[in-house]
């Protein structure tokens, strides 16, 4: 199967499956995404959702946050993963929004990799979210899916996978896609157990024709 006859099969599928995605961490404004797409690095959503309650009690906004003591962030979070490296990111982060960007969280991809604990993963999950931007976000759930599927091919990286996928999403769907393959990959093609027999894409997935090969 040639690779845009893949992506449209998949396009269907989910559009018909799952025409509503979105992400599943809680928030109500630009500020408390931020917050927990940090906090969701090697952590559940869920875990980070039930952080997140009593976080944005103590620092409701981002000047707050600024104004807080590292070690006094480390106390809110330290049931998520790696708290001490994340209490400095999130400090540094509301500095930062602050000092350059006035408090208010840039559209520009670009611009949000200048906050601390924003790599590209991160700054393209909130300029997909919150701005619609044609930005794909590669986590571990989109790198497994898009490989096992044939969406990509001996991906080496998350960046390859990132042009890749972006390169056969139709733009206006690339926001929209990003949720499909977490959420798949998070309930259905799990990375230890794929639920293969739950799956809707198994008729043109490589991973499972393969598997049907093999015995």
């Amino acid at each position: 199967m040639r690779k845009k006859e893949r992506f449209r099969k998949v396009i269907e599928y989910f559009s018909e499956h799952m025409p509503v995605a979105e992400t599943e961490l809680v928030y109500r404004e630009p500020y408390e995404l931020i917050v927990a797409v940090i906090l969701s690095a090697q952590c559940t959503d869920k875990r980070v959702n039930i952080i997140t309650q009593s976080f944005f009690r103590k620092f409701p906004t981002v000047e707050m946050l600024a104004n807080a003591d590292v070690q006094e962030i480390y106390e809110v979070i330290k049931s998520c993963s790696y708290p001490n490296n994340k209490a400095k990111h999130l400090s540094g982060m509301a500095k930062k929004l602050i000092s350059d960007f006035d408090g208010k969280l840039p559209s520009s991809i670009d611009d949000l990799q200048k906050l601390p604990g924003v790599g590209r993963k991160t700054a393209n999950v909130l300029a997909s979210v919150l701005f619609n931007k044609p930005a794909m976000a590669v986590d571990t759930h989109v790198f497994r899916v898009s490989e096992r599927i044939g969406l990509t091919t001996g991906s080496k990286n998350p960046l390859q996978t990132e042009k890749e996928l972006v390169k056969y999403f139709p733009e206006e769907l690339i926001p929209l896609a990003h949720h499909w393959l977490i959420l798949h990959g998070r309930y259905v093609c799990q990375a230890r157990k794929p639920k293969c027999d739950e799956c809707g894409l198994t008729e043109f997935c490589r991973y499972y024709q393969a598997k049907i090969k093999t015995g």
